[in-house]
C-alpha cells in the first residue's frame, strides 16, 4: 500500500475517499444536469462502485481521483485528480486530469484551483512528461477550465471508443500540458 497523498489549496482539500462521501457522490451522479456530458446518470450502486475503485487506486498508487472537500464547510463536493484511462484511446498510454463537482459549486473557480495544484503534483512529484484532459465536443465549461490551466488543444478531435458510433457525445476534444521543464 502506497503513502496516500493529499493536496490542499486555499479552499479545497483533495483527500482519500471516506464512506460518508458515497451518498452525496451518488446524489451528484444521479443529477441529470451534473451528468449532461456523460452518457447517462449513474445508479447508487454504480456510483458507490466508482468511488470504491477510486479509493482502491489511491491506496495502491498514493494518488488518483481524490475526493474533494470544500474547506469552508468541510463538505464533500466531488472528485478531482489524475487517472490512467482503462479504455484504449488514440493517444494511450497517458495520464489524464479530470474532475466532477457538484453543480452548486460550478462557476466559482474551484475546478481550476484544484486542477492547478494537481498539475503541480503531476509534474513536480510524479515527474510526468505530460498530462492530458478530454471532454465531449460541446462541454465548453470543462474546456474553459483546460484553457485556464494552460493546456493546449490538439487540432484534431477523436471518437471516444467507450461510446457507440453515432452517440451525440462521442466526438471529443483533447488538451495536453507538457512538463514545464521539458
Amino acid at each position: 500500500m502506497a503513502h496516500v497523498r493529499e493536496i490542499e489549496t486555499d479552499r479545497l482539500m483533495l483527500r482519500q475517499w471516506r464512506d460518508s462521501d458515497y451518498p452525496p457522490y451518488a446524489c451528484m451522479c444521479a443529477d441529470a444536469e451534473t451528468m449532461c456530458y456523460f452518457p447517462r446518470v449513474l445508479s447508487e450502486e454504480e456510483s458507490f462502485s466508482m468511488a470504491e475503485r477510486n479509493r482502491a487506486l489511491i491506496d495502491v498508487r498514493g494518488w488518483g481521483l481524490w475526493a474533494v472537500e470544500y474547506k469552508p464547510t468541510k463538505q464533500f463536493i466531488g472528485f478531482l485528480g489524475l487517472h490512467v484511462p482503462t479504455v484504449e484511446l488514440p493517444f494511450s498510454p497517458c495520464v489524464e486530469i479530470g474532475w466532477r463537482l457538484e453543480r452548486h459549486h460550478w462557476g466559482n473557480g474551484l475546478a481550476t484551483e484544484g486542477a492547478k495544484a494537481v498539475l503541480d503534483f503531476a509534474f513536480d512529484d510524479l515527474a510526468l512528461p505530460e498530462v492530458v484532459s478530454f471532454t465531449s465536443l460541446n462541454n465548453k465549461r470543462s474546456e474553459r477550465v483546460m484553457q485556464k490551466l494552460g493546456m493546449v488543444r490538439d487540432a484534431l478531435t477523436f471518437q471516444h471508443p467507450a461510446l457507440p458510433e453515432g452517440h451525440e457525445l462521442r466526438e471529443h476534444v483533447l488538451y495536453r500540458k507538457k512538463h514545464p521543464g521539458r
